[in-house]
């Protein structure tokens, strides 16, 4: 092997070991015991959509029965009451949660009508988000912050992703170049 072999590969293998060490990935395995009775994070029951934000996990569960939202405080390791939230005659997906777990955003489907829903942890309201739109809704995500939601909406018919500020009023994306 020449001495010009040698130097690009040991030049080759400390790109390589410092691409390794500094670009580690913030993702981290997290281990949450299973509950039988359902009142922990995992259980026998399906749970779907699942979406993180800081220490709150937000996700969709059949473990009573009907498809439920369930908010699940990670560092106290507990499911977080949510009263009124799960009263509707809806089959949930798709939740989203604000940073500081106040604000939670889902999708609804009832009597064959899909909307956007908030539910605020604070006052403990749930408000039909797309009450006055003319269209199919689908895929909400709420902003770390709670101010802005964002979401698929056929309203143009087609698919296009739309983002409202959280009173409600549509807010303009930047046009594509």
């Amino acid at each position: 092997m020449s001495v010009l072999t040698r130097v690009i590969e040991a030049n080759t293998i400390l790109v390589l070991a410092s691409c390794l060490t500094s670009c580690s990935s913030p993702v981290r395995l997290l281990n949450f015991s299973f509950d039988v009775t359902g009142r922990s994070l995992n259980s026998p029951a399906s749970e779907l959509n699942p979406h993180l934000s800081r220490r709150y996990i937000v996700f969709v569960s059949d473990r009573r029965g009907s498809q439920d939202i369930y908010l699940y405080d990670a560092t106290e390791r507990r499911l977080i009451d949510v009263p009124g939230l799960n009263s509707l005659d809806a089959i949930a997906s798709h939740p989203g949660v604000s940073a500081d777990g106040k604000i939670i955003v889902f999708a609804a489907s009832r009597q064959g009508r899909s909307d956007i829903y908030l539910y605020n942890r604070e006052t403990r309201q749930l408000r039909n988000f797309t009450e006055n739109l003319t269209a199919e809704v689908r895929n909400p995500t709420i902003s770390a912050d709670g101010s802005r939601v964002a979401f698929e909406s056929s309203e143009n018919g087609q698919w296009d992703i739309v983002v409202y500020d959280r009173s409600g009023k549509k807010l303009d994306l930047p046009k594509p170049y």
